[in-house]
């Protein structure tokens, strides 16, 4: 059976394997185009909020570490879609804080887990520039989850002590947050091309919230005793920690003093370096390309 399937291919190539070849060609087309267009991104940078202890827009105060990955795919020159996973750590601490906030003396820590899906567009054609600067916007899910250290270490998460009232029945109109939620990534930046393959660049990426309670800290403080039956001697001690200061007369608050400023929305951010990997050997030239995979211009 094989003997006659060789001779007839050997006899009449057209009816055997150009007819294969044509079949295997034809499935494989996507695969190549796509691996043409297809790169990998990496981030190494920092993550950062801006919320209730932390009102500077962008900067690199009490920032931490953030990482992601991801892939890339050019739909055009200047557009392009990403998809990928960042993770970073957010943090802030009323004793850095201006002086009127810090007897507050609150502080809180969260990482943050963030999967997202953004359309990239190029300012210039990267085929013509070898410095490009972008803007980009989409969706994304992350997770976070507040905690805090309470004054004899111990890592105490936040959200389940309903530190002002949420979800408690004499504040019915406070919900519990919920700790994975949708977000908003926008932002810009730049890339560099160093090879045919590859380019550096820096970004800065916001984040949107709809939520106030990326810091567990939004609104007023709520009535002692009710915080205390409700939750329990732990939920006063990280509600107000004023006391854990040295000369603090240490009084609770009283009900509906400010604790928060529920005006704006949290966001967090992160910005770093970025490494794109073109997964490939040089730039497609099916889209108008110069063909040698260098652009023609730096700027």
């Amino acid at each position: 059976m094989q003997r006659s399937w060789f001779k007839v291919a050997v006899l009449y190539p057209n009816t055997c394997i150009m007819k294969r070849l044509f079949i295997i060609v034809f499935m494989m087309a996507p695969v190549a185009l796509m691996a043409q267009r297809l790169h990998l991104n990496l981030f190494g940078g920092f993550a950062n909020y801006m919320g209730d202890m932390q009102d500077k827009p962008v900067t690199f105060d009490q920032s931490n570490n953030a990482f992601g990955a991801g892939l890339q795919y050019e739909l055009t020159n200047h557009f392009s879609l990403r998809g990928g996973i960042m993770y970073g750590k957010v943090s802030a601490s009323d004793k850095f804080n201006r002086k009127s906030l810090q007897e507050r003396n609150l502080s809180f820590e969260s990482k943050i887990v963030e999967g997202n899906l953004i359309l990239e567009y190029n300012l210039l054609d990267p085929d013509e520039r070898k410095i490009v600067p972008y803007v980009f916007g989409g969706m994304a899910v992350y997770h976070f989850n507040p905690y805090a250290f309470d004054s004899l270490g111990y890592r105490v998460s936040l959200q389940p002590l309903s530190t002002e009232g949420q979800g408690l029945d004499q504040y019915p109109e406070r919900k519990p947050y919920h700790l994975t939620q949708l977000a908003i990534p926008m932002g810009l930046g730049f890339k560099f091309r160093v090879s045919e393959n590859v380019t550096v660049g820096y970004e800065l990426g916001m984040r949107k919230l709809f939520t106030d309670y990326l810091d567990d800290v939004s609104t007023t403080y709520v009535d002692e005793a009710a915080l205390h039956l409700a939750r329990g001697a732990k939920a006063v001690e990280m509600a107000y920690r004023g006391g854990e200061l040295k000369g603090s007369p240490g009084a609770y608050p009283p009900a509906l003093t400010i604790r928060g400023g529920a005006t704006q929305k949290d966001w967090y951010y992160f910005q770093g370096l970025t490494i794109s990997i073109g997964l490939r050997t040089g730039r497609s030239s099916g889209r108008g390309s110069n063909r040698t995979g260098c652009p023609v211009r730096v700027l």
